[in-house]
């Protein structure tokens, strides 16, 4: 008798977690949902967007968040994902590489802050490194008139969220959706 392949074991999982009436979640690929018409249906999993920002602009961070959802994004943040007890810095590289896109929330508050948001960037960007050149993953986007780091404004166009946030943040989920 021949051990069943992997794909069978995984399709007898969702089979199973679908007939008890759950929704069975692939990580990386989407949700499956018990259909009382056809059986089940499946959602693909939507762009994951992971957003970096300075504790001091949380806010702005936390309404970014809220409309990159509301637009149909997958967003990460770290208020909204970690748990407790997680290996935090772990589970930010792992949101970073498995992320669409990584939004970059530049201030007056971060530019000069030493810290995990610097990290997160340069783990970012050497991401990006491993892409096709023409692929956009990370996007700047200033949320205040300061300066954006040299090393980002030489190679990387920047959205600027002010003076007014409505149509800069169109224009970024504009841009994310063009390149999803």
């Amino acid at each position: 008798m021949t051990e069943p392949s992997s794909a069978d074991q995984l399709a007898q999982i969702v089979l199973r977690g679908l007939a008890q009436g759950k929704a069975v979640e692939i990580d990386g690929l989407g949700v499956f949902y018990p259909d009382a018409d056809r059986g089940c249906r499946f959602e693909p999993r939507p762009p994951q967007v992971f957003v970096a920002y300075v504790k001091e602009d949380q806010q702005a961070a936390e309404w970014l968040y809220h409309a990159l959802e509301i637009a149909g994004f997958g967003p990460w943040m770290d208020v909204r994902k970690l748990l407790p007890g997680q290996n935090w810095p772990r589970a930010i590289e792992n949101a970073i590489e498995t992320s669409d896109f990584f939004v970059a929330c530049f201030s007056r508050n971060s530019v000069n802050k030493w810290g995990g948001f610097q990290s997160e960037i340069r783990y970012a960007l050497d991401c990006a490194r491993r892409m096709p050149l023409d692929e956009i993953f990370v996007v700047p986007v200033r949320l205040d008139p300061c300066r954006v780091p040299r090393s980002i404004q030489r190679e990387l166009q920047y959205i600027d969220l002010f003076p007014d946030w409505e149509k800069g943040t169109r224009r970024l989920i504009s841009t994310l959706k063009q390149r999803s």
